[in-house]
């Protein structure tokens, strides 16, 4: 090992951020379509909001208990980390409001022009005022300060201005002399919550072939006078602040209610978590931020973070597209599979062979249909499914519902404790009880994040199994951005193990044996290290050896202590990491043969797939687990082996676009640079999630061109 080299893993928090910053790489992207680049600015504003809310709340939680944390956050003092992590956001923050300046003077030379308060026209003027009072007012939240006995509870999922009026000074008269003085002027506090059920982004009539727009905070501000014109005031301000609160559960032990209870409880209370955050307008006055800050018990030192003048930036995910197509990515209609038809029977197709669906770049819609299909099927008397997180309105459970309607037996194992989707489960699993359905919610002490699903088919007096098995939710929404793998088979070993797992939901204390899937809690650890130790074994011996691991974290320092082992072996390894990577690849005597990108484009790489060169008999596997402690101790998770030929190459050929792609892959490093991947003056742009798409559609031109022999 060697000695110059003083540590071998990277922090997890400071590595998610500098996923974060890629993602804002991707918003300062001059190639990237302007509206698009928003986008980018609302995902990079959204996941900082949700680090705060959980990762950043864990680690205060620890500062504030008193302990060091050293062992646990590689050598520093959680009260340490918590310093780093704010310091490395307040950049981030600063680099993001550079970034939206750009974007918006860009937009000005494209006729998209965003105006604020100062800027609005007199034809401009009745709309607003009309806007305001036929669509705002009658939903705005506003509330004086100074004379209640507590201070409002501030929700962590809204804006918020914070206003200040300075009123006007009455004049008295003293003393034999009549003398005239002026009182001291007195000053009163509101706040106004913006409203959350209308766009962010007003669009406002065009004029002379140009697009306007005003941000509902700044609608709210010109109609300042129209809210508070009962107060005879002097000045008026008003600064955007925002607050983030911790967002952990804690769940009730209280054995009488049952876990549906606990979770929602658990919920409720979440709106009343501890502030992590305070983000507010730099130019807010030192007075108005030491009220609120007085007001609402937090200290200056604190998670206090100044940025612009707009928060809640997450709002530009939904930018509207003004019918702007030009400032857009061109739509990319996802790709029908090869061999398999949403007109025909998916079973009987399924019964012939397996099919491996790669969504977004294929439809997710054989998915729906299988369900459907199932629920409607005479022959089919069981459906067994696990779900993580659902669309708004699902197709998914509509299916289910559909199909406890027909008569067949609906198990459905739900998990409440998808971390921001726990209403969402909750409101389903209500739904889904009152429609019969067999609700299972979990194991104590192990979240289910596995993707499968099995059916039971009765077939010649016969028990035949169908089923599926992916690495992402079954989420037809998040479908249309996430990739990701699902196998759709009728391999009846790997059905008959899918079966166990639902089996180990029913009687968690008996620990099942299964012949074909990886399970977690219990042996994908000990799996994937034979699976590494072989490859050693064989580099050890000449034979060919390497490790090609595509996934969204890899965060389990004795995981990384194989790999690194692996590589002083000689086993060339090529990870493919999107978010957390504490792996510090490249280091000689250390991790010398590991090479290790991210890739972040338009849609989100959510696959996870694992290859092993196996002596050049390669073994292919997908999986709903990281490389993470609680992916492979802590949660229940399914890996699956790939033994359908075909199949296996598209796996291996995915893997290999992802690894050849030189326009969004970024390296992984110990300093966090996210150095784009270098390409040769002389070496053609390959865009590996442009040329995925292109892969599925050869696929199946060569499979409709005529056989003339």
């Amino acid at each position: 090992m060697s000695t110059e080299h003083n540590f071998r893993y990277l922090d997890k928090e400071k590595s998610w951020l500098a996923f974060n910053a890629r993602v804002l790489q991707e918003a300062a992207d001059e190639s990237v379509p302007l509206l698009e680049r928003l986008r980018f600015i609302g995902i990079f504003s959204n996941n900082l909001d949700e680090f705060f809310r959980v990762r950043f709340a864990a680690i205060r939680r620890l500062s504030l208990s008193g302990k060091t944390g050293e062992k646990i956050l590689g050598g520093i003092s959680a009260q340490q980390l918590v310093k780093e992590i704010t310091k490395i956001v307040i950049k981030q923050q600063s680099e993001s409001l550079r970034i939206l300046s750009l974007i918006e003077k860009e937009l000005v030379k494209q006729n998209v022009i965003i105006i604020d308060e100062n800027e609005v026209s007199d034809e401009q003027e009745n709309f607003i005022k009309d806007f305001f009072i036929q669509k705002i007012s009658p939903e705005l939240v506003t509330i004086i300060l100074n004379d209640l006995a507590e201070f409002p509870l501030l929700k962590d999922t809204s804006g918020y201005l914070a206003i200040k009026l300075v009123l006007k000074s009455e004049q008295v008269s003293s003393g034999m002399l009549g003398l005239v003085k002026k009182n001291k002027p007195e000053v009163r506090y509101a706040i106004i919550e913006i409203p959350k059920t209308t766009n962010r982004i007003v669009e406002l009539p065009n004029k002379e072939g140009k697009q306007y727009l005003i941000m509902l905070d700044d609608l709210i501000r010109y109609n300042l006078n129209s809210i508070f014109n009962i107060f005879d005031y002097q000045s008026i301000s008003a600064h955007m602040i925002k607050i983030t609160r911790d967002a952990q559960l804690d769940i009730d032990s209280d054995m009488s209610k049952s876990m549906l209870e606990k979770i929602a409880t658990s919920v409720k209370e979440r709106r009343i978590g501890e502030p992590v955050r305070f983000v507010y307008d730099k130019h807010i006055g030192k007075d108005t931020l030491k009220f609120f800050l007085s007001k609402m018990g937090i200290d200056a030192s604190d998670g206090v973070i100044p940025g612009g003048r707009y928060h809640n930036r997450r709002d530009y995910m939904s930018f509207p597209n003004l019918g702007r197509f030009d400032l857009l990515y061109p739509p990319r209609i996802p790709l029908p599979v090869e061999g398999l038809s949403l007109d025909g029977s998916i079973l009987n197709k399924i019964a012939q062979k397996d099919y491996l669906i790669n969504a977004p770049f294929q439809s997710f819609s054989y998915i729906i249909k299988f369900l459907r299909e199932a629920a409607l099927d005479p022959k089919v008397t069981a459906i067994k499914i696990t779900l993580y997180r659902l669309a708004k309105n699902s197709q998914i459970i509509s299916s289910l519902i559909n199909a406890a309607k027909n008569g067949k037996k609906v198990v459905v194992q739900i998990e409440l404790q998808a971390r921001f989707d726990e209403a969402s489960n909750i409101s389903y699993a209500e739904q889904m009880q009152q429609e019969g359905i067999e609700l299972i919610f979990g194991i104590k002490g192990l979240k289910v994040h596995s993707k499968i699903c099995v059916v039971d088919r009765i077939e010649d007096d016969k028990l035949k199994r169908y089923g599926f098995i992916s690495t992402g939710n079954f989420n037809e929404s998040t479908a249309k951005i996430y990739t990701d793998f699902t196998l759709l088979t009728s391999h009846q070993q790997i059905l008959r193990d899918v079966n166990k797992i639902f089996d180990f939901f029913d009687i968690n204390y008996r620990v099942h044996r299964y012949k074909h899937l990886i399970v977690s809690p219990h042996y994908t650890r000990s799996k994937f290290y034979k699976l590494i130790e072989r490859e050693i074994n064989n580099a050890k011996i000449g034979r060919p050896a390497y490790i090609n691991l595509k996934m969204n974290s890899l965060s389990d320092n004795p995981m990384i202590d194989k790999l690194y082992e692996a590589s002083n072996a000689g086993v060339k390894i090529k990870l493919q990491v999107r978010g957390i990577c504490c792996l510090i690849p490249g280091v000689k005597g250390m991790s010398e043969n590991i090479e290790a990108v991210s890739i972040v484009d338009y849609f989100l790489e959510h696959t996870r797939s694992y290859i092993f060169c196996n002596n050049e008999d390669v073994e292919v596997f997908i999986s709903s687990a990281d490389f993470m402690t609680r992916n492979l101790d802590g949660r229940v998770e399914v890996t699956c082996p790939i033994y359908d030929e075909n199949i296996k190459k598209q796996i291996i050929d995915n893997f290999d676009i992802g690894w050849k792609g030189n326009v969004k892959a970024r390296l992984h490093s110990e300093k966090f640079e996210n150095k784009y991947k270098i390409r040769n003056a002389d070496e053609p742009i390959f865009r590996a999630q442009h040329e995925t798409y292109n892969y599925y559609k050869e696929r199946l031109d060569a499979n409709t061109i005529p056989n003339n022999e």
